[in-house]
């Protein structure tokens, strides 16, 4: 599920959900005018792209993925100056039998729940993040620093892109949570436990989630994706 928020008049958030394929993911997208909207779909849409076309789900096929998609994406910017500074975060989960494949690129995130744990996959690149990590603080220290949203790495924003990647293991239960940073930097982790814990259903669960970010006043798109193994 995705919402504009309460402050945005559009929402540069972008998701996909490809059971056929195995493949979810969720941009956000930042550019002046419409150029953050286009971002998002367009590396959503590349990254579906390869994955259609390519060889057996694998990790090297997901980087390959958001390689590709950074390079549209940043190409599109080049040529055209409506276009000029774009990009957009990116987080995708791919089915490789037994094994879930996920990378990133940005703040968007990957969270796993399991007996009651909330755990978060992926790491932020932020400038705060990498501060924190530097001088070894607790990055929720930093979670109200007016910079926490200054992003270190974004897809199309440069020729070269840092992609994270992690696997896990496909177990019953498991439920992995996909979302932009309208959604996890908004509310707390408390939050997002007591719905992941709960027993609505995972649409259930995403619409309480974004209610929850409305709540606190929504100053960003919200959008989450929730899967359950």
């Amino acid at each position: 599920m995705s919402d504009r928020g309460c402050v945005r008049t559009n929402n540069e958030d972008y998701f996909l959900i490809e059971p056929a394929l195995g493949l979810y993911l969720v941009a956000d997208g930042m550019g002046g005018a419409q150029a953050g909207e286009h971002a998002s779909k367009l590396a959503a849409e590349t990254v579906r792209e390869v994955i259609h076309w390519g060889g057996p789900p694998c990790a090297g096929l997901l980087r390959e993925a958001f390689e590709e998609a950074n390079r549209r994406v940043f190409d599109a910017a080049s040529l055209d100056p409506r276009l000029e500074g774009m990009g957009t975060t990116l987080v995708a989960l791919l089915e490789c039998d037994e094994r879930l494949e996920i990378a990133s690129v940005g703040d968007s995130r990957c969270y796993e729940f399991e007996r009651g744990e909330l755990s978060l996959i992926t790491v932020d690149q932020t400038l705060l993040q990498e501060v924190a990590a530097h001088l070894r603080v607790d990055p929720g220290l930093l979670r109200d620093h007016p910079l926490r949203h200054v992003l270190t790495m974004a897809i199309g924003t440069q020729r070269r892109v840092r992609i994270q990647t992690h696997s896990r293991l496909r177990r019953p239960g498991l439920q992995l949570l996909l979302s932009s940073d309208g959604l996890h930097g908004v509310i707390g982790e408390d939050r997002i436990v007591e719905a992941l814990a709960s027993e609505r259903t995972l649409e259930a669960k995403c619409h309480y989630l974004i209610e929850a970010a409305r709540q606190a006043g929504g100053p960003d798109n919200i959008t989450a994706v929730l899967l359950k193994a």
